[in-house]
């Protein structure tokens, strides 16, 4: 479904990605690991677009999406939710669901409001807030509801769990798991490396700005030395 073949990016001068390489199937969860400032924010930037690619392809469901305006990417299903959930604060809940709301395509079963708000009943009752008196948590649960209002065939989260409380993180990866099992492609970033392990099917570690591993859940639980090596602070 996705494929990223040689990314290389820079900031200026400075070149952050070299050569990565990166696939996720149909149906598929995987992950993106490394420590901070490995590169992992940058290749969800540039998949979708947000930063321009100076080498490489990005392909989704056969098509070259390589230098295509964000907006044309998300059209063609990616749904990113980002790091620090970018909500809009003086939206209300409502407001922040339907702004980029677009139609399944294809046949998919819709997200659409009330499948949204059947998924996130908190959002249900909270439906008149405006964004910015939201919890954290609250917050991050619009962001992955404004996100799958898109009908992505890919939804993307770039620290699906930071900064939320304990219970607040069990409840995303509840509803991830109900994602996932109704067949939605996944990209994930998060630093819950046993939380990932159980989820994903496969994984990519990140050094540097390059792809050092890849490889299966029970291939990275089975080798304690690569959280070492790549992922411990």
């Amino acid at each position: 479904m996705l494929s990223v073949e040689g990314l290389e990016v820079f900031y200026g001068d400075s070149q952050v990605l070299f050569g990565l390489d990166l696939r996720v199937g149909a149906g598929e969860a995987v992950t993106l690991l490394g420590r901070n400032g490995m590169g992992k924010t940058t290749a969800v930037r540039a998949v979708m677009g947000l930063v321009p690619a100076q080498a490489g392809r990005v392909c989704f469901a056969g098509r070259d999406m390589t230098g295509l305006a964000p907006f044309r990417i998300a059209r063609a299903g990616l749904g990113l939710v980002p790091e620090g959930r970018q909500i809009f604060p003086n939206l209300s809940v409502r407001e922040n669901l339907i702004a980029t709301a677009r139609p399944a395509q294809g046949g998919a079963e819709a997200w659409d409001l009330a499948r949204v708000l059947a998924l996130f009943p908190v959002l249900q009752e909270r439906l008149q807030a405006m964004g910015n008196q939201l919890s954290g948590g609250e917050q991050q649960m619009l962001a992955i509801a404004r996100a799958l209002m898109t009908n992505p065939k890919l939804l993307i989260l770039d620290e699906a769990t930071e900064g939320l409380a304990p219970l607040v993180r069990t409840e995303i990866w509840r509803t991830l798991d109900t994602l996932k099992a109704a067949g939605l492609a996944i990209l994930i970033i998060d630093k819950n490396v046993a939380a990932l392990a159980r989820f994903a099917d496969r994984h990519t570690i990140i050094e540097k700005g390059r792809a050092v591993w890849h490889g299966t859940s029970a291939e990275l639980s089975a080798d304690p030395s690569l959280s070492e090596r790549y992922l411990g602070v």
